[in-house]
């Protein structure tokens, strides 16, 4: 059995805001997942593998929501005429400074409801994580060309809201597979693929946990370490006892035509 460390509310308190001043930018998590303070299982299909080759296939492409564009840099050779949307103005520059030198055109929204874009002007359009008007998608997609998209559901993290007692109702529960496949299908596209998941996302410190809440703060809008440093200390000691805590997150996937 490991030794348990023992440590004083003071040190605990410091060392969790210490963990909320740490630099956060576009979506870059290595801070804790590279020091294997975090871990998530995989999900039941690679949305990298489910794009890529049609990414090499087409000549024109928008991503939604490319955040500071380090995923999407990943995929070169991207087509020329290659658009990325973002919303969250602290990763504006840093996706220029990743993807305008490599020909991405980087495109701030304010809102995914109204995309500057002509209609029928993109061969495949992919979005990983980001909110999307369907009508949108719908009309900036050429005819027989697909939208391909994976989700965080709205049970995401849940066990995290309730470990910390917080409010688990933000009014999202709606958004499932079900509810996305929907919508898609009210416009007359034709699904192609649809898959669901529950995978585990498993933390080894309270920290990271900290960390993470930080980056994600739709989740707990309330957070701060000083309403909820008494639930962070309980968590702190069942972590010291279990050696992790695992959260079940939610993720759907799916790939749709317009006809």
């Amino acid at each position: 059995m490991a030794e348990k460390i023992a440590i004083n509310d003071e040190s605990l308190f410091n060392f969790l805001i210490s963990e909320t001043e740490k630099p956060f930018s576009g979506w870059d998590f290595s801070y804790i997942i590279d020091t294997g303070r975090m871990a998530e299982s995989p999900l039941k299909w690679s949305y990298t593998s489910k794009i890529l080759m049609k990414i090499r296939n087409v000549e024109s492409l928008l991503d939604m929501g490319t955040g500071g564009g380090e995923y999407l840099s990943l995929l070169q050779p991207l087509p020329e005429n290659t658009y990325a949307t973002e919303g969250y103005a602290p990763n504006i520059p840093i996706a220029r400074k990743r993807l305008e030198p490599i020909g991405v055109k980087i495109i701030e929204v304010g809102s995914d409801n109204k995309l500057s874009f002509e209609n029928d002007y993109f061969d495949l359009v992919v979005n990983r994580h980001e909110e999307y008007s369907v009508e949108e998608v719908y009309r900036v997609l050429k005819p027989n060309c697909q939208f391909i998209t994976q989700q965080v559901g709205g049970l995401n993290d849940l066990e995290l809201n309730r470990l910390l007692g917080a409010n688990e109702d933000f009014g999202m529960k709606y958004w499932n597979l079900e509810y996305a496949v929907k919508e898609l299908k009210k416009l007359g596209m034709e699904i192609i693929e649809q898959k669901e998941d529950f995978p585990i996302m498993r933390f080894y410190d309270v920290g990271a946990i900290v960390y993470y809440l930080k980056a994600i703060p739709w989740q707990i809008p309330d957070f701060s370490i000083e309403k909820y440093f008494n639930s962070l200390k309980n968590l702190y000691n069942m972590i010291q006892d279990e050696g992790c805590i695992d959260v079940k997150e939610h993720r759907f996937f799916v790939v749709a035509k317009k006809r």
